[in-house]
């Protein structure tokens, strides 16, 4: 039989810290031994178990809240008891495997923000021969239309596939790229803007709003979220989407008023 052990002994022979006795104590899973004469306490043999069979279970993922009706157990319950925190184990292992991959997709930056069919459109428009540049924003523009309107964020990759589709509207956008340089005042905008409506409108049902999307109070300001994003670092462009929606909501499109 061993006793006579001071805490500090007990934690040791035990695996654990002094601070974990302690604690181990508060809670009621191992009791506090009787002192002795000179006024300490003395772990014995029973106490130094009870200390390795918390510390084993703890270890094993049980919650400390539920080692002392463990240990306190019959056989049976025991058994149960240990498929269940197996279990829950599991349920916590594949938790952190998923973690892990979604650790590994960072890699990919925002593109970990957006569904496979966006990124599919984001890599297409890089094929396209469009800058990195205009990439990096249009990624940054369906992050925040997946965010604020999901409702129409498949509508909205419709409409992209659909343009990306048709050469003439690949030039066109191009050149509007070529737009931000000029002076926000420069007429040619009014043609360009002109160019992209009739393109636009060629096909209507893309345009459509899902009902819930139009029924939000905050519609417009988060239609303006998305659609003017980083306007403020490029006033051609500002004035060219300026225009745009001016003439289709000339041809009767709802476009959102900021």
């Amino acid at each position: 039989m061993m006793y006579g052990l001071t805490i500090g002994q007990a934690a040791t022979f035990a695996g654990v810290t002094v601070k974990t006795v302690r604690h181990y104590h508060r809670l009621g899973l191992v009791g506090e031994p009787e002192r002795d004469g000179s006024g300490y306490r003395r772990y014995g043999s029973s106490e130094i178990l009870r200390l390795v069979q918390v510390r084993t279970l703890a270890g094993a993922g049980v919650p400390l809240a539920e080692v002392g009706d463990l240990l306190d157990a019959d056989p049976d319950r025991f058994a149960s008891a240990l498929d269940d925190v197996e279990r829950r184990l599991t349920d916590r292992i594949e938790e952190l495997i998923a973690r892990r991959a979604v650790l590994h997709r960072l890699a990919s930056g925002d593109r970990l923000l957006l569904p496979e069919r966006a990124c599919a459109v984001l890599d297409l428009l890089a094929e396209l021969g469009f800058s990195a540049d205009y990439v990096a924003l249009q990624q940054e523009a369906l992050i925040l239309a997946r965010a604020l309107v999901p409702e129409v964020f498949d509508s909205f990759l419709d409409q992209l596939e659909h343009q990306l589709g048709d050469p003439q509207y690949v030039e066109l956008v191009k050149r509007c790229q070529e737009a931000e340089s000029w002076d926000p005042h420069d007429p040619r905008l009014d043609d360009l803007a002109a160019a992209l409506c009739s393109m636009v409108l060629a096909n209507p049902e893309l345009l459509s709003m899902p009902a819930e999307f139009e029924a939000r109070p905050d519609a417009a300001a988060r239609y303006g979220l998305i659609n003017h994003h980083r306007e403020d670092q490029a006033p051609a462009a500002a004035r060219l989407n300026e225009l745009l929606e001016a003439n289709l909501r000339a041809a009767g499109v709802d476009i959102p008023l900021q």
